[in-house]
């Protein structure tokens, strides 16, 4: 069976790596836009766990489906007819509520919501059948018995069915209950924190001047932790019998085993201009269970300079990280030019990478390197939300 791995644009190959560092083989992997494809025996028991296990512990995927089948339909009719063939009957258990969603792309069959309403009737029709139930009748459907979300992909006039297994986005890791204006995503985070090899052994410290809510540093926390990010939530799966709850207790119990006790010194550090920003940051953290791997405080970007970060953390060596404000969010564009031209004179040496700081800053304002003085020695296309944003890299120290 397949497990359909669904990530933003651009961090496929990082959900990759995170797989491989769960155990799955690289010849077990498809790699496509948006998402990572992973064949897994066809054992109930083994497919469970993988499910389970993804879940848990994937800081960058954002939802975890499991392929119920593929076939070709390039019309409405071969499209109810594969649909209605399949054994809804053995997946859905009866009573159980579901929803249709879905995309298509490059396909003849482009009318989403026309796909949608005839998903759902094949599924309908084949249960009613399958029930012995009378035909046009109302299938029961009740939310409190339970619920699925089935979701189809038409992608170049091939079909696929999936159960979405996560129930809530994985960036919904529990922490973060309280608004702050324009957070970054966690999963989005945590593939920036993975792009920027954060050494979780606490050799570099980590830096988030502009910190907002503490995502970058919660994240960086959970990693250095070895926390799983899904530890203290949820998931659709848990409910649904063919997974079932006991798996997902079972990688639960497993995956606290591996928990680290926070050093004597903590290695990540954050500041924000804004008080309630900070309060809201150690708050997030302490719903994280890693108040005690980080540092806040209140502080002015613009005050804490590359020289004054020895004292301010401990360490001779930093990782600074941030998604600061900028002209379509927080600030007009004149106000965000000020900032990042203070930012980059802060952390960087003539537009360049100094020997001591290495610089990732994720932004859409594309007149950054002109501010920042030098181009970055690596660029990656990234979306935080719908904005295309770009994650600019400093690290390569020259004499």
């Amino acid at each position: 069976m397949n497990i359909i791995i669904t990530t933003l644009f651009g961090i496929e190959a990082v959900t990759a790596r995170e797989l491989t560092g769960l155990g799955f083989q690289q010849e077990q992997m498809q790699v496509s836009d948006g998402q990572v494809a992973v064949t897994v025996n066809d054992d109930r028991s083994q497919v469970a766990r993988a499910v389970a296990r993804c879940n848990l512990h994937l800081a960058t995927a954002e939802r975890v489906l499991l392929q119920l089948a593929v076939f070709p339909a390039i019309s409405f009719d071969a499209l109810f007819d594969a649909t209605r063939a399949l054994p809804w009957e053995t997946w859905l258990p009866r009573g159980y509520a579901f929803h249709i969603n879905g995309y298509s792309r490059k396909s003849r069959l482009f009318g989403v919501s026309a796909c949608q309403s005839l998903v759902k009737k094949a599924i309908v029709d084949r249960l009613l059948s399958a029930w012995h139930l009378p035909v046009g009748s109302q299938l029961p459907e009740n939310r409190d018995t339970g619920f699925l979300r089935v979701q189809f992909a038409i992608v170049a006039d091939q079909v696929s069915l999936m159960i979405d297994t996560s129930g809530d986005g994985l960036h919904k890791r529990g922490y973060r209950p309280l608004q702050h204006e324009a957070p970054i995503r966690e999963t989005l985070a945590a593939a920036i924190l993975q792009l920027a090899r954060f050494k979780q052994d606490g050799t570099e410290a980590l830096y988030d001047p502009m910190c907002g809510s503490g995502t970058f540093l919660i994240e960086a926390a959970l990693m250095a932790a070895r926390i799983a990010p899904g530890l203290n939530r949820p998931f659709a799966a848990e409910q649904w019998p063919l997974i079932g709850a006991q798996v997902f207790a079972q990688a639960r119990a497993e995956a606290r085993s591996q928990i680290l006790q926070a050093p004597g010194h903590p290695f990540i550090f954050g500041s924000d201009l804004a008080e309630r920003a900070v309060t809201v940051a150690r708050a997030n953290a302490e719903r994280a269970g890693v108040q005690n791997w980080l540092d806040f405080r209140q502080a002015d970007m613009l005050d804490i300079k590359a020289a004054s970060l020895p004292k301010i953390t401990g360490h001779e060596r930093h990782l600074v990280v941030c998604n600061p404000p900028y002209g379509e969010r927080l600030l007009d564009e004149e106000q965000a030019t000020a900032l990042y031209r203070g930012l980059c004179h802060n952390y960087l040496s003539h537009g360049k990478a100094r020997p001591d700081i290495r610089f990732f800053v994720i932004t859409p304002f594309d007149r950054f390197e002109q501010l920042a003085g030098g181009p970055a020695d690596k660029r990656r296309k990234l979306y935080n939300g719908m904005i295309k944003c770009t994650l600019y890299q400093y690290f390569k120290w020259r004499k």
